[in-house]
């Protein structure tokens, strides 16, 4: 028997389904479970009280599984929690799982269901969202900390991100690192695309929106050893340090890139569409040495080759 205190939230359209949920649910030993039988009820429920997994059926009338996973992302960005969302589907082919991937979905759970696996998904999916709120909450904490220590030197105000200063005091200690004890060292410059325009139709306090909003979806995105700062206007870095050069996949990047245009970033201005462009730089064992200003001019030259390129793209 599973017992914990998972706040647990089923959504089917179907008063069977979202019986058969709640049975097995409890008689696996979860207690705190709640039903919704359309994407905008569970949305209510959330405002009323958050929730740690979600577990939605893919299709629903009025409002589909995937829509409903984009508001609870928004809902998780405003209020700044992490809900885990499973949706169960009948769905065939890698080419859909990956898409829902791509829109923030956690994980899946194919029809018809089995009991013992929606079990044990819950409680993982339970286990992802526990940390992941965990960490915010470590976050929140040392962001005070941090705010009272070193605001003035090494802190973004706006963002609460650090500066150029902290980001090229973590990167030279990065390199080091990796130079004496193996490993490889990634630089990433990031512009967001049109800032100037934002800024000149919609004024500067909505351009500060943009900037805070894009930070957000930046820290979600990066590991939580990732070091990301805001350098200057529009501008951001991310140094990731890997001790073993064969974990490395550029494909990270990409989808740290997309997760920031994903969805429209609400504003007082009405919502809006931001891109960015990345320029990412890497020095691995083995390479010729780079100090600090060789990687940032390096991941700088390539953000504006992705910029002459269209924008909204990476260039390693």
């Amino acid at each position: 028997m599973i017992t914990n205190d998972l706040a647990i939230l089923i959504v089917d359209d179907t008063d069977s389904g979202l019986q058969m949920f709640a049975s097995a649910l409890k008689s696996a030993g979860y207690e705190d479970i709640r039903l919704a039988s359309t994407g905008r009820e569970v949305l209510d429920e959330l405002v009323e009280r958050h929730a740690d997994v979600v577990v939605a059926d893919w299709i629903m009338p009025e409002m589909d599984g995937l829509e409903l996973t984009n508001q609870i992302r928004q809902q998780d960005e405003d209020n700044n929690r992490y809900t885990s969302i499973i949706l169960c589907t009948a769905k065939e082919g890698i080419d859909n799982l990956v898409h829902a991937f791509e829109q923030g979905v956690d994980d899946f759970l194919s029809k018809p269901i089995n009991i013992r696996e929606l079990s044990a998904r819950v409680q993982a999916a339970g286990r992802v969202s526990s940390l992941q709120n965990t960490l915010y909450e470590i976050t929140r904490e040392m962001q005070a900390t941090n705010l009272a220590l070193t605001e003035l030197a090494q802190t973004d105000p706006l963002t609460q991100l650090g500066n150029r200063r902290y980001m090229q005091s973590h990167l030279e200690a990065t390199l080091k690192e990796s130079s004496s004890r193996g490993g490889g060292t990634c630089c990433a410059i990031i512009d967001i695309d049109h800032f100037k325009k934002v800024n000149d139709e919609h004024g500067h306090p909505v351009g500060d929106e943009i900037l805070v909003a894009v930070s957000k979806r930046l820290r979600r995105a990066v590991r939580p050893t990732d070091i990301l700062a805001r350098i200057g206007g529009e501008e951001f870095a991310i140094i990731m340090y890997y001790q073993d050069d064969s974990n490395f996949r550029h494909s990270i990047f990409s989808r740290i890139q997309k997760s920031v245009g994903t969805r429209p970033i609400k504003t007082s201005a009405g919502e809006i569409t931001v891109t960015i462009s990345m320029g990412v730089c890497c020095r691995f064992a083995g390479d010729p040495e780079m100090d600090m200003d060789m990687l940032m001019r390096c991941a700088d030259q390539k953000m504006y080759r992705a910029k002459k390129k269209g924008r909204d793209q990476v260039i390693y």
